[in-house]
């Protein structure tokens, strides 16, 4: 079997690259099911800022997962939404959320256990 010869050292690296910016995921995740104007979409998400929605959108719309459509009325109207593309990564979304049901307790355990033992460290200037 023959090795494909990938653009970064990590095969997958490309591919999170293009849906694991801060605000992608949640983007996609609101706009799988249907289309969405940008304030719509950005009080769905809830944190992020108008600048970084719009970076981010134009990040998605750029890679093809987004198509942007705007319409020539006052005031103007733009909606975002899922291409065939995006859709694809149906599949390892559900994967990822099968994960995070399954294992998200034992990382919120993995994380306290870490954060305990290191806030002891740093309290008692334990050296090893």
């Amino acid at each position: 079997m023959t090795k494909k010869k990938h653009q970064f050292a990590c095969p997958i690296r490309g591919t999170l690259n293009v849906f694991a910016g801060r605000w992608k995921s949640e983007i996609l995740w609101h706009l799988k099911d249907g289309c969405m104007r940008f304030n719509q979409l950005q009080r769905s998400i809830g944190n992020v800022s108008q600048k970084m929605l719009t970076q981010q959108l134009r990040e998605l719309e750029r890679d093809g997962l987004v198509k942007r459509t705007q319409y020539p009325e006052i005031p103007p109207r733009v909606e975002y939404e899922y291409t065939d593309l995006a859709n694809s990564l149906a599949p390892i979304f559900e994967t990822l959320v099968e994960w995070s049901d399954k294992n998200y307790g034992a990382v919120s355990k993995a994380r306290q256990k870490y954060d305990n033992l290191n806030n002891y460290q740093k309290d008692h200037q334990i050296i090893k």
